[in-house]
């Protein structure tokens, strides 16, 4: 018998049955933001090239539908390119390649995509700072001056190189993915446990320079979905090393996030942005971190640490169905009101990409399914 509430059914059903409608119109391309009821198309070396095929593969676990899994193939085809083409390829490699061919290799056995994998993580490997330990951010094309930057997002590459560690049977993957954790642990995470965008490291002796502000409000902030990248990127870390550091990081983190969440559960774009930018929110922060609390909750001993995070991240998802999903054909996507990155004025309050993903994913694990990442 089926114990779930009747929302969380619905809010699954009517996921899938729009990711279905949405494959007809967006196909094999790679939505990143919605404008005016349309999802746009990236470049396939863009960072979040990944999620549609993501959204993809969980619709294809749920319905079996073959028309899904040709979609999400060829949009992995499409990703050889950049992948081998090597100049425009970043750090990003785990959200681009862990939803589309890792799983397409661990779901059908498919030996190609294995490969594509095994390309991927070697590439982030082959981006580690031995000096610093970390694994360096972006490219010279995306800034010249980035060759010492690390940023919090990059806590959620390292699955990929977990899983590649355990493909192949050599740990040095698993090592460089742990040193990161830990070089995140010992430079990002403040004692109010925040987290800053980005940290700048002298790339030659591997000392720490300073923090910057990225997408946050400046380089003392708390950027609302770094924070959301933090939780879930040192839940996954605890769950694949087993380290209680990752594990009680990703608590503290949550913490913070939770405590200073607003009535409907969605963040500022920035914990600590003026009143006058307090206009802008960012529904994705909530979507990955309530995927992330639920990777959480599973890592955790006590049952009453368990319930906590577990039941925190079915409100979240609850006002997010309530307040923020749009199942209708005015728009392609699913979410309302992301923001991608408002000091540059970037695509602020819109329906962005992965605020899908991690809002269907999370919805999966609700369901029984094991997340992507």
């Amino acid at each position: 018998m089926d114990r779930r509430p009747d929302w969380l059914n619905d809010a699954y059903k009517e996921s899938m049955n729009k990711i279905h409608t949405l494959s007809h119109k967006i196909g094999a391309s790679f939505p990143h933001v919605c404008l005016n009821g349309s999802y746009n198309c990236e470049e396939a070396s863009f960072w979040t090239s990944g999620f549609w095929g993501g959204l993809l593969w969980l619709a294809y676990r749920e319905t079996k539908e073959e028309s899904l899994r040709e979609l999400a193939e060829t949009i992995e085809q499409k990703l050889n390119v950049p992948l081998h083409d090597f100049y425009d390829i970043h750090h990003d490699v785990g959200f681009m390649y862990l939803p589309t061919a890792v799983v397409n290799y661990q779901w059908t056995g498919n030996r190609e995509s294995r490969r594509t994998g095994l390309i991927a993580a070697s590439h982030l490997a082959g981006r580690f700072n031995l000096k610093g330990q970390f694994i360096r951010a972006w490219t010279d094309r995306v800034d010249p001056n980035s060759t010492g930057w690390a940023i919090i997002d990059c806590l959620m590459n390292l699955p990929l190189l977990f899983w590649a560690s355990k493909e192949t049977g050599d740990p040095r993957f698993r090592h460089i993915a742990v040193a990161h954790a830990d070089t995140v642990l010992q430079h990002f995470v403040r004692e109010d446990w925040t987290v800053p965008h980005i940290v700048s490291f002298d790339p030659e002796t591997g000392g720490k320079i300073e923090n910057l502000g990225g997408q946050g409000l400046g380089p003392d902030s708390a950027w609302s979905r770094g924070q959301a990248w933090a939780i879930y990127g040192f839940a996954i870390a605890a769950r694949e090393t087993g380290k209680r550091e990752y594990r009680l990081a990703a608590q503290n983190i949550a913490n913070y996030f939770l405590s200073h969440l607003l009535e409907d559960q969605v963040p500022y774009w920035d914990f600590r942005t003026e009143d006058k930018d307090k206009w802008a929110r960012d529904s994705t922060a909530s979507a990955c971190t309530a995927s992330g609390l639920l990777e959480l909750s599973a890592v955790l001993e006590e049952e009453s640490e368990k319930s906590f995070y577990y039941e925190r991240a079915l409100t979240i998802l609850k006002r997010l169905y309530d307040n923020y999903a749009d199942f209708s054909d005015r728009q392609d996507a699913i979410l309302t009101k992301g923001t991608v990155s408002y000091p540059v004025n970037k695509h602020v309050n819109v329906p962005i990409i992965y605020g899908d993903y991690y809002f269907v994913e999370a919805l999966g694990k609700v369901h029984g399914h094991p997340g992507l990442f």
